[in-house]
């Protein structure tokens, strides 16, 4: 792992190359799928612990990271580490290995990648395959084909040498790692939400420099891919007067989003604030003046329900949380390739700033 360096801004001067932070570069290419999410952990360890007032661990893998923690009130920051991936299920007699998805995936997008597979002893690499489109019928080619008729191929002879490099319940990824395409738009795997873990977790580390009144615990979450897991627990055992989660959202500004179903959301437009029975009105009001008062571009989405995000499950735990929603805009979610412009990213750790330095002492969000 490299040696932990302060993140870099985006260069003002335009023929200098953007630079993307070293601290969420190391995270989007940490391999972390839902529920092995080692490598995240130890990317957030490594840049955040020595940097704030107290850090801690918990059983469900979460990594919180606190500054003032006398202040009042209390702020929670979380943003989710784990990131779709694969879990082998059976190696059949030829050393071919099959598997279940961690998380939403498209099954029209897993054949033909190549994977990284978590293993006791390192990274086992692999592709995924089926059928090639020259040996299936008409009809077949128009289907989508079942998790069941996808394998992994590891290049081995039998089952026995498959046996001899993976196990049942080992994870994978898909090796896709990050790539800046076009000035501050980059590409990565995982995107969804390494981009939000990192905001939460930079927001924090700058949020030890100048007057703070609140307590204030960014949450590295896990297991959100599969049901808000690790927010769950986070919000039980930090029990904040304030809660804001940080998440990516979809930008609709590419073909065929149809902006009367999805709403408008533009990448690059900054970080989208959720309006809605999942978010207190209180905490609501607090970041949109906290944006519009440091100048900070924003974006805001209307939400009829609970969101599929940490927001859900924090809101709800114990008497109830004061609790908000920023989504950085993304496109081509749940994808090998998200794209993401970094500069949204870093509007959305400047908000996330501004909103805890905006609170005073006894600010709740009873309303």
């Amino acid at each position: 792992m490299p040696k932990k360096k302060t993140a870099k801004k985006a260069a003002n001067n335009k023929n200098q190359a953007y630079q993307a932070p070293e601290f969420l570069v190391d995270l989007l290419n940490a391999r972390s799928p839902t529920g092995a999410e080692y490598e995240a952990q130890a990317v957030v360890d490594q840049y955040v612990e020595d940097e704030v007032d107290a850090y801690r661990r918990d059983t469900m893998g979460n990594r919180f990271a606190t500054v003032n923690p006398d202040g009042d009130p209390k702020l929670l920051f979380a943003g989710h580490i784990d990131e779709l991936g694969l879990i082998i299920t059976y190696i059949n007699d030829q050393g071919f290995v099959y598997f279940d998805t961690l998380g939403g995936h498209d099954k029209s997008m897993i054949s033909g990648r190549r994977v990284s597979i978590l293993t006791k002893n390192g990274i086992v690499k692999g592709v995924t395959g089926k059928r090639a489109i020259h040996l299936m019928s008409a009809e077949d080619r128009k289907k989508v084909p079942e998790t069941h008729e996808i394998w992994i191929d590891l290049g081995v002879k039998d089952k026995a040498e498959a046996e001899g490099l993976v196990r049942i319940g080992d994870t994978a990824v898909y090796d896709q790692s990050f790539e800046l395409v076009r000035g501050s738009v980059g590409v990565a795997r995982a995107f969804d939400d390494k981009a939000g873990a990192y905001a939460v977790m930079e927001a924090v580390r700058r949020l030890t420099k100048g007057k703070l009144d609140a307590r204030v615990t960014a949450a590295a979450t896990t297991q959100e891919e599969i049901g808000t897991r690790g927010a769950m627990t986070a919000a039980f055992s930090e029990n904040p007067d304030f809660a804001i989660a940080v998440d990516v959202g979809h930008a609709t500004d590419s073909p065929d989003c149809d902006p009367r179903k999805y709403g408008s959301f533009k990448q690059g437009g900054g970080p989208i604030i959720c309006r809605g029975p999942n978010i207190n009105p209180v905490i609501f009001d607090l970041i949109v003046r906290a944006a519009e008062k440091n100048k900070i571009p924003y974006q805001v989405e209307a939400d009829p329900r609970p969101t599929g995000t940490d927001a859900r499950a924090i809101q709800v735990a114990q008497a109830g949380i004061a609790t908000g929603l920023l989504s950085i805009p993304l496109r081509y979610m749940h994808t090998p390739s998200e794209m993401v412009d970094l500069e949204d990213i870093e509007h959305t750790v400047q908000l996330l700033v501004a909103v805890a330095k905006s609170l005073k002492k006894g600010d709740r969000g009873i309303w």
